[in-house]
Protein backbone atom coordinates (compact mmCIF):
# COMPACT_ATOMS: atom_id res chain seq x y z
CA UNK A 1 0.00 0.00 0.00
CA UNK A 2 1.20 3.50 -0.78
CA UNK A 3 2.13 5.74 2.15
CA UNK A 4 -0.18 8.67 2.78
CA UNK A 5 2.56 10.61 4.56
CA UNK A 6 6.32 10.46 4.00
CA UNK A 7 9.31 12.49 5.16
CA UNK A 8 12.40 13.87 3.48
CA UNK A 9 15.87 13.02 4.79
CA UNK A 10 16.04 16.47 6.43
CA UNK A 11 12.74 15.88 8.21
CA UNK A 12 13.85 12.45 9.41
CA UNK A 13 17.04 13.99 10.76
CA UNK A 14 15.11 16.61 12.73
CA UNK A 15 12.67 13.96 13.96
CA UNK A 16 15.61 11.91 15.27
CA UNK A 17 17.00 15.00 17.02
CA UNK A 18 13.65 15.73 18.68
CA UNK A 19 13.17 12.09 19.71
CA UNK A 20 16.62 12.13 21.32
CA UNK A 21 15.76 15.31 23.20
CA UNK A 22 12.12 14.66 24.16
CA UNK A 23 11.54 10.93 23.85
CA UNK A 24 8.11 10.10 22.50
CA UNK A 25 6.68 12.69 20.09
CA UNK A 26 3.82 12.94 17.60
CA UNK A 27 2.68 15.09 14.67
CA UNK A 28 -0.64 16.74 13.93
CA UNK A 29 -1.24 18.57 10.69
CA UNK A 30 -2.68 21.93 11.71
CA UNK A 31 -5.84 23.12 10.05
CA UNK A 32 -4.65 26.70 9.69
CA UNK A 33 -5.75 28.48 12.85
CA UNK A 34 -2.91 29.99 14.87
CA UNK A 35 0.03 28.30 13.14
CA UNK A 36 -1.25 28.33 9.58
CA UNK A 37 -1.47 24.97 7.86
CA UNK A 38 1.63 23.30 9.26
CA UNK A 39 2.67 19.96 10.68
CA UNK A 40 3.19 20.57 14.37
CA UNK A 41 5.30 18.29 16.54
CA UNK A 42 4.04 17.68 20.07
CA UNK A 43 4.63 15.59 23.13
CA UNK A 44 1.75 13.09 23.30
CA UNK A 45 0.59 14.70 26.54
CA UNK A 46 0.27 18.12 24.85
CA UNK A 47 -2.55 17.26 22.43
CA UNK A 48 -5.55 14.99 22.73
CA UNK A 49 -6.23 12.86 19.67
CA UNK A 50 -9.91 12.11 19.19
CA UNK A 51 -12.34 10.42 16.84
CA UNK A 52 -12.19 13.46 14.53
CA UNK A 53 -8.50 12.82 13.85
CA UNK A 54 -7.10 10.40 11.26
CA UNK A 55 -3.76 8.66 11.65
CA UNK A 56 -2.11 8.87 8.22
CA UNK A 57 0.93 6.83 9.15
CA UNK A 58 4.20 6.95 11.02
CA UNK A 59 7.49 8.68 10.27
CA UNK A 60 10.42 6.89 11.90
CA UNK A 61 7.98 5.44 14.43
CA UNK A 62 6.33 8.80 15.13
CA UNK A 63 2.55 8.91 14.52
CA UNK A 64 1.23 11.56 12.13
CA UNK A 65 -2.39 12.71 12.47
CA UNK A 66 -4.67 15.11 10.62
CA UNK A 67 -8.16 16.38 11.44
CA UNK A 68 -10.87 14.47 9.57
CA UNK A 69 -12.41 17.58 7.99
CA UNK A 70 -9.06 18.77 6.69
CA UNK A 71 -8.18 15.28 5.52
CA UNK A 72 -11.36 15.20 3.45
CA UNK A 73 -9.93 18.11 1.41
CA UNK A 74 -6.44 16.59 1.13
CA UNK A 75 -7.39 12.93 0.70
CA UNK A 76 -6.13 12.79 -2.89
CA UNK A 77 -2.64 13.95 -1.91
CA UNK A 78 0.37 12.37 -0.32
CA UNK A 79 1.75 14.63 2.41
CA UNK A 80 5.51 15.10 2.36
CA UNK A 81 7.04 16.37 5.59
CA UNK A 82 10.08 18.53 4.93
CA UNK A 83 12.20 21.04 6.86
CA UNK A 84 12.97 24.66 6.08
CA UNK A 85 15.20 27.20 7.79
CA UNK A 86 13.32 29.61 10.01
CA UNK A 87 10.70 29.47 12.70
CA UNK A 88 7.55 27.45 12.26
CA UNK A 89 4.56 27.09 14.48
CA UNK A 90 4.80 28.52 17.96
CA UNK A 91 3.36 25.32 19.41
CA UNK A 92 5.71 22.92 17.64
CA UNK A 93 8.69 21.36 19.45
CA UNK A 94 11.24 22.28 16.77
CA UNK A 95 10.67 26.01 17.31
CA UNK A 96 13.96 26.58 19.12
CA UNK A 97 16.09 24.76 16.54
CA UNK A 98 16.00 27.44 13.85
CA UNK A 99 14.24 24.91 11.62
CA UNK A 100 10.58 24.42 10.86
CA UNK A 101 8.60 21.47 9.61
CA UNK A 102 6.92 22.25 6.30
CA UNK A 103 4.28 20.14 4.59
CA UNK A 104 4.38 19.67 0.84
CA UNK A 105 2.03 17.48 -1.13
CA UNK A 106 1.54 15.73 -4.43
CA UNK A 107 -1.51 14.16 -6.03
CA UNK A 108 -1.74 10.40 -5.91
CA UNK A 109 -1.63 8.65 -9.26
CA UNK A 110 -4.74 6.75 -10.34
CA UNK A 111 -3.01 3.47 -9.44
CA UNK A 112 -2.03 4.76 -6.01
CA UNK A 113 -5.55 6.04 -5.37
CA UNK A 114 -6.98 2.61 -6.14
CA UNK A 115 -4.66 1.15 -3.50
CA UNK A 116 -5.77 3.52 -0.73
CA UNK A 117 -9.35 4.51 -1.65
CA UNK A 118 -11.00 1.93 0.63
CA UNK A 119 -8.84 3.01 3.59
CA UNK A 120 -9.56 6.71 2.92
CA UNK A 121 -13.32 6.08 2.78
CA UNK A 122 -13.14 4.08 6.03
CA UNK A 123 -11.17 6.86 7.73
CA UNK A 124 -13.73 9.45 6.68
CA UNK A 125 -16.80 7.41 7.69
Amino acid sequence: MVDRVIATAAALELIAQLKAEYGEIMFHQSGGCCDNSAANCYLPSDLTIGHYDVKLGELDGVPFYIGKLQYDYWKHTQLILDVIDGHGGTFSLEGATGKAFHTRSRLFTDDEWQQIEAQVLADLA
